[in-house]
């Protein structure tokens, strides 16, 4: 008998009336055939009064005491919601995570699941039980209570769906479904009806704040299909699997992260060792970078720009002040006004124009791009926080994304699921850890460089547009922050067509009043894949550091959340694979 994990927040049981509601849902889901576990929160705003009620106590709670504290919110909430369905006339038993079997190891507040055990919940299920499973919490191998941190009970979820072979997991929330964009923003946004790990990954660590980015990456490591859908209507919701909503679609979703701070260091040396020696002094801080972009050197020397958490500034200017003595760079600005605008779709990895349609979009809004970063399936732009919604109007009017598509997907689950409970709990232990899944070297690319470009709306628009004219395809794409109203704009080509692409971009430039364009026939692109990518700068630090030691510059760098690339001139691309597989060794799946 096929599995159903459903998963409900804390609005959906705040009170007894919506306990009541998910209650029916879970014995629908029974009496069409399925297996039914239920992951429940804490009602309401539970947990944070437990937080406030600590607070009023003491100024420096224990984080073990905390965990025993508000793991208390989701037994509430599971014994409440077994007594519902009781009265409905179904069987039902709750569980607390120690119950289930549910092992972590003794990190208080932000656990990471080291086993389950699924025998006890196997037989409750096959006596025709529901079973109610406290999210958010398990057990140490002290027999201490922990719990799972920011997200934990979509974890508890996913890691449940994952280790009982679910058919699916449903996430049931206040919400619909995802959206093309944050509908308070913009009204016209469209839910979609599917969409896929890595967009959702992507669109998660964006901001999208319907589903954690932990839960995404379990659901993506074990091909768990996840339904987010409204606890409040029966109406699809959207299905998280392995493919978007449609392969003719190049993007599926629009982001607006609100909170940024810029930090541009000029003049560093362009040397191995300098990237190393700003990230590293940012990462002994806890600070999570965002954006990171380092484009070519003039004259020996790199402008380094990047973006954090704006309430990270404080802490990243004294970690940049530090490595700016350290190298002899030229100094550094910050600035806090200042907003990120992303696209996301698998589609943009096949297509070529994306980036010239949101560069236009932008320059016909009026919005001057400060910085540029790509993924294989992302584009970041930096405006001005003032122009910031108009920019995610514009780009989101300019894809279509409140349009359904004409050819959507099959919505199918994954294929390849790991139906071996202890391969499954193998896998789990360690899943919050660094995992990197693919190391690639890609030697088929040049460079072009476009120094001393107008600091303007239009002008990366006009470049990309005369590119997608010539049907070159552009992979990455990095334009720092530049002084005196002048940056620098890099981007890579397939090594065959850089001629095509120089005789153009050469008049182009000339046209819009830039400085000289320079080029490199052969660069060696490095790329790190994995999931758990939260924060880039552990990653990059790895990267810096390795290749550093080898006495190998990068002369590029961009980041997303599922991948970090850089360049390296050509002749060093197989030394630098190298350096990058001893140096992930520990974590290469």
């Amino acid at each position: 008998m096929p599995i159903i994990v459903q998963k409900f927040g804390g609005t959906s049981v705040a009170d007894s009336q919506k306990i009541l509601a998910a209650a029916r849902k879970a014995i629908r889901a029974q009496q069409q055939g399925n297996q039914v576990v239920m992951v429940v929160s804490a009602m309401g705003k539970n947990t944070d009064v437990l937080v406030d009620l600590a607070n009023e106590i003491t100024d420096a709670p224990s984080a073990r005491e905390m965990d025993m504290l508000l793991s208390t919110g989701e037994q509430v909430s599971v014994a409440l919601m077994a007594m519902a369905i009781h009265s409905l006339g179904y069987k039902a038993i709750s569980l607390t995570g120690a119950q289930i079997g549910i092992r972590t190891d003794s990190t208080h507040t932000k656990a990471r699941i080291r086993s389950i055990s699924t025998e006890r919940m196997q037989k409750l299920l096959s006596e025709g039980n529901i079973v109610i499973a406290a999210g958010f919490q398990g057990i140490d191998e002290n027999y201490n209570i922990t719990t799972l941190g920011r997200g934990g009970s979509d974890t508890t979820a996913v890691a449940l769906a994952a280790v009982l072979g679910a058919e699916a997991c449903e996430i049931y929330t206040d919400v619909d479904g995802i959206y093309t964009t944050d509908p308070r923003l913009l009204p016209e946004a469209r839910r979609l009806t599917q969409t896929s790990y890595d967009e959702m990954l992507e669109l998660a660590s964006l901001g999208a704040g319907v589903m954690h980015s932990r839960s995404i990456e379990f659901a993506k490591k074990f091909s768990v299909p996840i339904h987010v859908r409204s606890s409040f209507t029966d109406i699809p919701g959207t299905m998280i699997v392995a493919e978007g909503e449609s392969a003719d679609q190049a993007v599926g979703g629009a982001t607006l992260t609100k909170d940024e701070a810029r930090v541009t260091v000029f003049g560093v040396p362009d040397r191995p060792g300098s990237s190393l020696a700003i990230f590293s002094r940012i990462a002994d801080r806890a600070v999570s970078v965002d954006m990171i972009v380092q484009n070519i050197g003039e004259e020996g020397k790199a402008d380094i720009t990047f973006t954090v958490p704006r309430d990270d500034l404080r802490a990243t200017r004294h970690a940049v002040e530090e490595a700016v003595r350290e190298i002899g760079a030229g100094g550094f600005t910050c600035d806090e006004g200042v907003s990120k605008i992303s696209v996301v779709g698998l589609g943009m990895a096949r297509q070529t124009g994306v980036a010239d349609r949101m560069f236009q979009a932008l320059a016909d809004a009026g919005v001057n791009i400060q910085m540029i970063s790509t993924s294989e399936i992302k584009i970041s732009v930096l405006v001005a926080r003032e122009s910031a919604l108009d920019a995610l109007r514009a780009v989101h009017r300019e894809f279509k994304l409140d349009v359904q598509p004409e050819s959507p997907a099959v919505s199918t689950a994954p294929t390849q699921r790991t139906s071996n409970a202890v391969e499954v709990v193998r896998r789990l232990a360690g899943m919050e850890d660094l995992a990197i899944d693919d190391l690639t070297l890609d030697e088929t690319q040049a460079r072009i460089t476009i120094s001393h470009v107008q600091d303007k709306p239009g002008v990366a628009a006009a470049v990309f547009r005369q590119i997608a004219q010539t049907d070159v395809f552009v992979d990455m794409i990095v334009q720092g922050y530049g002084r005196g109203g002048q940056a620098n704009l890099s981007f890579t080509v397939p090594h065959q067509q850089i001629s095509r692409a120089l005789m153009d971009v050469g008049k182009l430039a000339k046209s819009l009043d830039c400085g000289a364009v320079t080029s490199s026939p052969r660069v060696a692109k490095l790329s790190v894949s994995g999931i758990g990518l939260r924060s880039h700068t552990g990653v990059a630090i790895r990267m810096f550091r390795s290749l550093a030691e080898a006495g190998i510059n990068v002369e590029m760098i961009n980041t997303s959340e599922v991948r970090v690339n850089v360049v390296v001139a050509g002749e060093h691309g197989q030394k630098a694979m190298e350096c990058l597989k001893q140096a992930f060794a520990d974590v290469l799946l």
